[in-house]
């Protein structure tokens, strides 16, 4: 069930704009990004949560969408996320990004498939702007990452990397996005043990 669940969680880029999210769901994923593990106990990551029409095109003025993909600007309206999660770093504990953003990051993207929503991890941000946006100390509280959600409006398959070795998801001509992934074999170096031990 949860690798049913790990494959279901794939970055969405296009969502029902129209189905809204309430700020309760915003609140249990944060909890459970809450609940992560965190190096040392520190729970350095703190939140903002929108779900307000007004201050989602905000934050959406500060993104880029899709690397692989030039030609794209990003969700057209009535596509744009229903809701965003800021995730912040506390400078007072912690100054560094740390591998624990990603672990909380992706216990909210593991708990938004779970509720039936897709997500999109946004490194790409205009972060001097955003924080301006939503009146945050730049002292205090540095940008770690915006996580997008909403209802999926676009299908996204994972297949088999190619042997031209090209990584780079795209869509085809129905804009179905296609992630392509490297095989188990490839990306276990070693193992050791036999295929009975337990």
């Amino acid at each position: 069930m949860l690798e049913e669940l790990v494959r279901r969680a794939r970055s969405c880029r296009r969502f029902e704009e129209e189905v809204p999210l309430g700020m309760q769901q915003l609140e249990q994923l944060i909890d459970m990004g809450r609940l992560s593990p965190c190096g040392a106990n520190k729970q350095y990551i703190k939140y903002v949560a929108s779900c307000s029409r007004e201050i989602n095109e905000k934050i959406f003025s500060c993104l880029g969408w899709a690397g692989y993909l030039p030609e794209w600007d990003g969700p057209e309206p009535g596509e744009r996320p229903a809701a965003y999660i800021v995730m912040l770093r506390d400078r007072e504990i912690q100054e560094a990004m740390t591998a624990d953003e990603g672990i909380a990051g992706q216990s909210i993207f593991l708990g938004a498939a779970e509720m039936g929503l897709g997500g999109c991890f946004l490194m790409n941000v205009q972060r001097k702007k955003l924080a301006g946006i939503l009146g945050l100390d730049e002292n205090r509280f540095a940008v770690s990452m915006v996580i997008a959600l909403g209802v999926p409006r676009e299908e996204v398959k994972i297949v088999p990397l190619g042997e031209d070795g090209d990584i780079r998801y795209y869509r085809d001509e129905n804009q179905v996005h296609y992630v392509p992934k490297r095989s188990l074999e490839e990306v276990l170096v070693q193992k050791w043990g036999s295929e009975d031990e337990k």
